[in-house]
């Protein structure tokens, strides 16, 4: 294999692999302009081999600013939808009990904050204590900041033991055999000063799972369960 054989060979190779990686980092136009701005510099300088260098130097400087310039949209769309840490807070409007923690931070949620909720959310009618599903806590995290507002969530229901449920369910239709709340997967809320209609609202557009109106009790009730909707 002569010279030139040569260095046709690893201009074909660089060339393959410029437009592969610029597929990646910029879409099919960008690669497609930039490989061929690559390949026709290469032409121009392809009888010296001294210019072997050049060449794979150019591409290897539009690559890398491609490919970081990539990194940075992905980093910034990260930061964007996960947040450090998250904050909540609350008000059992049964025990009076206040509370506003973080917790989640770093990529973890923190187990003592987990526990303290789990606390606050006890059902109030026998003391009983059950896990808070943190998918509950994250619907809570993202509905506030869709509302835009600071004040604490009023927990008008938290988790209910199956016995209250089933004696709550004697007097009350709007009570589910199989409630959520018995599974530490949903909440009943208002927020002071807000019109709970505009909870619903945002919970909806939000379509992270049950979202139930109770217009004369004045609460929202949210779930981690399917999606969907009762209530006047």
């Amino acid at each position: 294999m002569t010279e030139s054989d040569i260095i046709s060979s690893r201009r074909k190779f660089l060339k393959n692999m410029a437009y592969g990686s610029l597929l990646m980092a910029g879409g099919i136009g960008t690669a497609n302009a930039k490989v061929k701005h690559i390949a026709s510099h290469a032409m121009l300088n392809s009888h010296s081999t001294s210019h072997k260098t050049r060449i794979h130097d150019t591409l290897h400087r539009h690559l890398s600013s491609h490919m970081s310039s990539h990194q940075a949209d992905v980093n910034n769309l990260f930061d964007r939808n996960s947040p450090s840490h998250k904050v909540l807070a609350f008000h059992n409007t049964h025990t009076g009990d206040q509370l506003k923690l973080t917790y989640f931070e770093q990529g973890r949620y923190i187990k003592d904050a987990l526990h303290e909720i789990n606390h606050l959310f006890r059902d109030y009618h026998d003391g009983s204590v059950h896990p808070i599903d943190p998918a509950l806590l994250d619907q809570l995290y993202d509905l506030k900041h869709t509302l835009e507002v600071r004040k604490p969530f009023h927990i008008v229901s938290g988790y209910r033991s199956p016995a209250t449920n089933a004696d709550l369910r004697k007097h009350s239709d709007g009570v589910a055999k199989n409630s959520l709340h018995m599974q530490g997967r949903a909440i009943d809320i208002r927020i002071e000063g807000l019109d709970t209609r505009r909870i619903r609202n945002a919970a909806l557009a939000m379509r992270r799972g049950g979202v139930g109106y109770y217009e004369k009790s004045d609460f929202v009730h949210l779930d981690t369960g399917s999606v969907r909707t009762w209530g006047s």
